[in-house]
């Protein structure tokens, strides 16, 4: 079974209202067995657009990063979020296949 990944790129305008966000998905994401791989750390953006903040998170399956999503808890954290940033979130399966 191949893991799954959100893939979020924010831009945080109101960081007090946005660590109540952070609070409130620890709860769903240790529900899911999130992992983070990337948390807004230094970065360099060589080519496109993005936002301030990068985050990877690692779940142990596609279908595991669809649920917590989609969670009750989760739920409840975007309504702390929505007003403190603006978010792009990409959902996204794992690869599992040969490599170079």
């Amino acid at each position: 079974m191949t893991k799954g990944y959100w893939v979020a790129q924010v831009d945080v305008n109101d960081m007090e209202q946005y660590k109540k966000y952070i609070a409130a998905n620890a709860k769903p994401f240790g529900e899911y067995g999130a992992r983070f791989l990337v948390r807004g750390g230094q970065s360099e953006n060589p080519e496109g657009k993005r936002r301030s903040r990068t985050v990877v998170i690692e779940f142990p399956s596609y279908q595991a990063a669809l649920d917590c999503y989609r969670s009750a808890g989760y739920q409840a954290a975007i309504k702390l979020r929505a007003p403190a940033s603006v978010a792009d979130i990409v959902i996204i399966e794992g690869y599992d296949g040969p490599q170079p």
